[in-house]
């Protein structure tokens, strides 16, 4: 029987914050936390999956597809995380 796609994100959730997160480390976690609160939103509740490797691609597509090249961050003045690196990247360059 095939598994709904809650638990395939809280296998992956569990997986990922183990990654990600430091222990007693709140600014970790608040991040961690917000990316999650968003994948939940804008991809695991808009689809179901048959399989754990349709999930997973699916959070692959999600993250490489859309999260890092073209969505916008609160926290980085409203660029992408892509745009962000390649202008700090840029100004690091000019001033060595």
């Amino acid at each position: 029987m095939a598994r709904t796609r809650r638990p395939y994100a809280a296998e992956f959730r569990e997986q990922l914050m183990d990654l990600v997160c430091s222990v007693g480390d709140c600014y970790d976690n608040a991040l961690s936390e917000s990316f999650f609160a968003s994948l939940e939103c804008e991809l695991l509740d808009q689809h179901r999956f048959r399989t754990q490797a349709e999930a997973k691609m699916a959070v692959f597509d999600y993250i490489e597809g859309f999260y890092n090249p073209h969505r916008r961050h609160s926290s980085i003045g409203q660029k992408s995380p892509i745009n962000f690196e390649r202008l700090h990247l840029a100004a690091a360059k000019d001033a060595a």
